[in-house]
């Protein structure tokens, strides 16, 4: 049984906890310094709790010691912190961060490190980029690669078509932050909130616009190999030009911590929520030019018998299968690992990657696991 470490008992570690328990091969323990959050964790014989600061270096050392990997689900800025602790200990770890900034620590961590760094194991980064990878190795040559993907609530009822579904902080920082891209080959930092555009899937409209960080390592992997590459985030129609009046015109851009509060106060979270996950390729094949399309819906669900809703579930089901391979020895050991380094029909035969797994895909995950 492999002993790991959750840090960060919200939404989404306690749906991890969940999800790694209940299968019966890992024992854990969530810490968080919030004694609160912590009395919300599902307590039994493999899941204990532990009250920690993680800006504490002495507590969190302690913490990690002789376990077998760290998981991050605590809020973006705090993750850099963990990977140092971790990295010098030969502690695996695994994040969910969309930050740029902090995977490229991780980076330098993971080259004098005797363990596995893994970051950006979620949804987007994580997921979006092994299905963006599969579908590009079947192209002789990429000429564009474009990359969706949305959280939203199943029955949108405010002007911004939006309830919380994800960290509050996570959320803001990628409105906010410089968003990578490839343009006519050439990589670049494009603005958030800019280039939107409107596609429909399943006669529902919808916007995406830039934001930042989804992409993950794309941008290293495949640069000069492709001519576009973007990432974008799926909102109803309206919610960026309401978004960019908020950070913009009104300046909260600059006051994340009063924007945070409104949010907070005034959205409501929602369980009846839509992950959406749209990725299209095109490029050459035998000469001829050919475009491919992924196309994904995931809903919420009952998770060991307690309602998540569908980012808590794609989220965690993202890292948990990333441990799982990990543990089984199907990826390194050692350094910093890409999440387009993972098979799609691997992740999707694995006992937790199966939430993404479409009806057509179940018999390539079969063949695979």
């Amino acid at each position: 049984m492999r002993d790991v470490v959750i840090m960060g008992a919200g939404k989404i570690g306690s749906t991890i906890a969940d999800l790694l328990a209940g299968s019966g091969d890992y024992k854990v323990t969530v810490a968080d310094r919030s004694e609160l959050q912590l009395a919300g964790i599902r307590k039994s014989e493999r899941v204990a709790t532990e009250v920690v600061d993680i800006t504490n270096s002495a507590q969190l050392d302690r913490l990690l010691a002789g376990r077998f990997a760290v998981l991050s689900a605590a809020p973006y800025a705090l993750t850099t912190r963990i990977a140092e602790a971790a990295a010098p200990l030969g502690v695996h770890y695994l994040d969910l961060t969309e930050d740029v900034a902090s995977t490229r620590r991780v980076k330098e961590l993971a080259q004098s490190s005797s363990a596995a760094l893994i970051p950006q194991c979620g949804l987007a980064p994580g997921f979006i980029s092994i299905v963006a990878a599969d579908l590009a190795r079947d192209f002789d040559s990429i000429d564009s690669l474009k990359l969706r993907v949305g959280a939203l609530p199943q029955y949108p009822s405010n002007a911004l078509g939006y309830n919380l579904t994800w960290s509050t902080d996570g959320i803001i920082n990628e409105y906010c932050e410089l968003c990578e891209a490839i343009v006519n080959g050439e990589r670049v930092l494009v603005p958030a909130l800019e280039e939107r555009d409107e596609f429909s899937l399943d006669g529902v409209a919808y916007e995406a616009f830039n934001t930042s960080g989804g992409l993950g390592t794309l941008c290293d992997t495949l640069q000069g190999k492709v001519r576009t590459l973007n990432y974008r985030t799926i909102r109803y129609p309206g919610h960026c030009m309401i978004m960019k009046t908020l950070l913009q015109d009104l300046r909260l851009s600059e006051r994340r911590d009063v924007l945070k509060d409104i949010f907070e106060n005034a959205l409501p979270s929602t369980l009846q929520d839509v992950v959406i996950v749209f990725v299209t390729v095109s490029g050459r094949k035998a000469g001829r030019l050919v475009q491919e399309t992924y196309a994904n819906k995931v809903y919420s669900r009952l998770v060991q018998g307690v309602m998540r809703s569908a980012i808590q579930i794609t989220t965690a089901a993202g890292i948990c299968t990333v441990l799982d391979l990990l543990s089984q020895g199907a990826l390194p050991q050692q350094g910093f690992v890409r999440q387009e380094d993972i098979g799609l029909d691997l992740f999707l035969a694995n006992r937790f990657g199966k939430v993404y797994a479409r009806p057509q895909d179940l018999g390539a995950a079969d063949q695979a696991a």
